[in-house]
């Protein structure tokens, strides 16, 4: 296992977009069971504040979207469609409701584990593909709604600094949404071919 470091909550008590740039290349590691599987971060997408159309944030606080509101450095877990669950890290102070979705993942760890969860009646997805697109890497990791609100940097559910830099990187509008598309509050490493759209 690599040497690396948990990000401080101080990484993500920062503008969204800052976060949402340096956070292309960390890596998110899940541990369940005594099992760890991890992936580099390729692809996120921010959502900011209640004037946001497309951040859970945009009616105000309720039950489902607290932990936007909450601390910086959590995760906010949510069932979306009622299909595939979706992992978040929130950002900016307490009472600043704001988000980093996190879309693609290159799997560095655990990767037969993740080929397991993913397998369908077709066989299992190439390696690329494991991570590609929020939903299928939270199967690939195994995250529910049990990771809604824990602590990134101290829980099974974490990311991590392990030295890993983008060669480049490219900014575009969010995808997958029908309002707040003239945002360009996408991110992904440019050259990877694990990028979900």
């Amino acid at each position: 296992m690599t040497d690396c470091v948990s990000l401080p909550s101080t990484f993500y008590a920062r503008p969204t977009l800052d976060v949402l740039e340096d956070l292309i290349g960390k890596v998110l590691v899940h541990e369940l069971r005594g099992r760890r599987t991890a992936g580099i971060i390729v692809e996120a997408e921010a959502y900011i504040g209640e004037s946001d159309p497309a951040c859970h944030a945009a009616p105000g606080p309720t039950k489902r979207n607290a932990p936007l509101y909450g601390p910086p450095g959590h995760a906010y877990v949510y069932l979306n469609y009622g299909i595939h669950y979706l992992v978040n890290a929130v950002t900016e102070n307490a009472g600043s409701p704001a988000a980093i979705l996190i879309r693609a993942l290159k799997p560095v760890e655990g990767i037969d584990l993740m080929r397991r969860r993913r397998t369908r009646r077709n066989g299992a997805p190439a390696a690329e593909d494991l991570c590609r697109g929020p939903g299928n890497l939270t199967v690939a990791l195994g995250i529910s709604l049990r990771q809604n609100t824990a602590d990134l940097v101290t829980s099974n559910l974490r990311i991590e600094d392990q030295g890993v830099k983008p060669a480049g990187l490219t900014w575009s509008p969010r995808i997958g949404i029908r309002v707040g598309t003239d945002r360009q509050w996408r991110c992904h490493w440019t050259s990877s071919d694990c990028v979900s759209g």
